[in-house]
C-alpha cells in the first residue's frame, strides 16, 4: 500500500482519563486486524466532529496483536456499520 491509500475504519472504543481530562478514540478496520488510536483533550473533543467511521491512511494503522481484542474490534466495527452511516456523528 502507498501512503496515499486510505482504509475505512470504524469507531470501536472510547475511553476517558479523568485526571488528565483526555479522551482516547480507537478506530479499527472491519476485520479488527488494524487500528488507529487518537487522543484529544475534552475541550478539543467538544469542538471536534466525531463520526462513526473515518478514512485513515493505511500506513498509519497499527496491527492488533491480541486475538481477543481483534475479535472485539471486529464485532464493534460491524455493529457500528450496521447502526450508523460512516459520516454520522456519534
Amino acid at each position: 500500500m502507498t501512503a496515499a491509500e486510505t482504509v475505512q475504519c470504524w469507531l470501536v472504543e472510547r475511553s476517558s482519563y479523568g485526571d488528565e481530562r483526555m479522551v482516547t478514540l480507537v478506530y479499527a478496520t472491519p476485520d479488527g486486524e488494524r487500528y488507529l488510536q487518537k487522543q484529544f483533550s475534552t475541550n478539543l473533543l467538544m469542538k471536534k466532529r466525531v463520526t462513526a467511521a473515518i478514512e485513515a491512511e493505511a500506513d498509519r494503522l497499527e496491527t492488533v496483536d491480541d486475538e481477543a481484542t481483534r475479535e472485539r474490534y471486529a464485532t464493534e466495527a460491524s455493529r457500528m456499520a450496521d447502526e450508523h452511516g460512516p459520516d454520522e456523528e456519534v
